[in-house]
């Protein structure tokens, strides 16, 4: 795989850091809007992002207390501290902030005067819908895409370590070990994002409710089997499948609804932000037992869905995903709506190309009066179907993608 001359090969044990692929959008935002704000999963690497773009702005946590105490007892004197502007991480522990940065941005012609970040999208977009809008750009900063982990380990690669290890930058930067980083990312979530936004009691519910959800990545998500197998209402595994959501751990893609003349599911499919949590979730520790593992194919689904989304994101573009499936069971992974014109793709995690991997597609061509789509798996032969659909490596997904978003 070739890696991007932008993005320069640092050695993962030195304190270095990649480059990220979203720093220059991050830029044309900051000489657009009056603020910015960047959310994304925790430890996606937004701190050391906007440090590094805007090294000239002060920098204050809202997680230090002091200064989370300052912000929301005196809001107006914390503010002043930074006539021209600063960057304030994780907002979202201060939203009573926001009413006084509408002032200082109504009253400034400067852009880019505010940098925001935040982990928990759920209570920042209520927030600044009310106070922010029009005055403030938003981006998603997504964990790693791939070729910003080649950029670390050019020469250690393949599939099921990708999967393994997720995509998360401290794992690369620092050489975590997956089994030990993921467990306490996990602990640490839950106590201080999930308790921040809902009074869960039962913690231990919750991690069973998470695991459970672990367990049917890249299915359609059943309501109602998880709140039998948990024991819980219907009404609490939604409120908790909201949490998760806002707060970068789950990804519901939404189906496909034009059903040409088929009855369509109307259901979303059940996706991770990241690879390497779910892994940690299953009890999935090594390589080999990735291999063999029934989850093997879900979460190669998972990961390129997710690079998919990353490489959107990164590059600001308004396309929408989806996934289409008819009662009769014809299913394609993921559709690329662009706006303009549909992409279907099957993704594969076998490594020998066979016909019938064509087959879902076809049937989604002839319904829709046009050929074309992708077939992304494991194997190494690149070539064109005769329905003029493309079939390649996983490796070579981002610069496919390129064209159709």
């Amino acid at each position: 795989m070739q890696i991007r001359e932008s993005i320069p090969i640092f050695v993962s044990n030195f304190n270095k850091m990649v480059n990220r692929a979203i720093e220059n959008l991050l830029k044309e935002y900051a000489g657009e809007f009056r603020s910015l704000l960047l959310v994304g999963p925790r430890q996606s690497g937004k701190s050391t992002l906007v440090k590094k773009v805007f090294p000239n702005k002060p920098y204050i946590s809202l997680e230090n207390i002091d200064e989370r105490d300052l912000a929301e007892n005196d809001p107006r004197a914390f503010l002043g501290r930074f006539p021209h502007g600063a960057i304030l991480d994780e907002i979202q522990r201060a939203p009573g902030l926001f009413n006084y940065l509408q002032e200082i941005l109504d009253n400034s012609t400067e852009d880019g005067l505010f940098i925001l970040t935040g982990s928990n999208n759920l209570l920042l977009q209520s927030d600044i819908s009310q106070t922010l809008a029009g005055r403030i750009g938003i981006l998603d900063l997504l964990p790693l895409s791939i070729d910003e982990i080649k950029s670390f380990e050019p020469d250690e690669f393949d599939v099921n370590s990708l999967i393994l290890r997720g995509s998360y930058p401290e794992i690369y930067h620092k050489r975590r070990n997956p089994q030990h980083w993921y467990p306490s990312y996990i602990r640490t979530y839950i106590e201080r994002d999930v308790r921040n936004i809902r009074n869960i009691e039962d913690i231990s519910m919750f991690v069973k409710f998470l695991r459970l959800c672990a367990g049917r990545v890249g299915q359609q998500l059943n309501v109602s089997s998880l709140s039998n197998e948990c024991g819980i209402n219907v009404k609490t595994v939604n409120a908790w499948l909201s949490v998760l959501e806002s707060t970068y751990i789950i990804k519901l893609l939404q189906p496909y609804y034009k059903n040409y003349n088929k009855r369509v599911v109307k259901t979303p499919k059940l996706f991770f932000y990241d690879t390497g949590i779910v892994c940690s979730l299953l009890g999935i520790r090594n390589t080999k037992e990735l291999s063999v593992s029934s989850f093997r194919g879900n979460l190669f689904e998972n990961l390129l869905l997710m690079e998919i989304m990353k490489e959107i994101s990164n590059n600001g573009h308004r396309t929408e995903l989806y996934y289409w499936k008819v009662n009769n069971g014809v299913e394609i992974d993921i559709i690329v709506d662009n706006g303009q014109s549909l992409t279907p793709i099957e993704i594969k995690s076998a490594q020998t190309y066979s016909s019938d991997f064509e087959s879902n597609l076809t049937v989604f061509n002839r319904l829709r009066a046009e050929k074309g789509g992708m077939i992304v798996y494991d194997g190494k032969i690149n070539f064109t179907t005769s329905g003029q659909t493309e079939v390649f490596n996983w490796e070579r997904l981002t610069e496919k993608i390129k064209g159709i978003i």
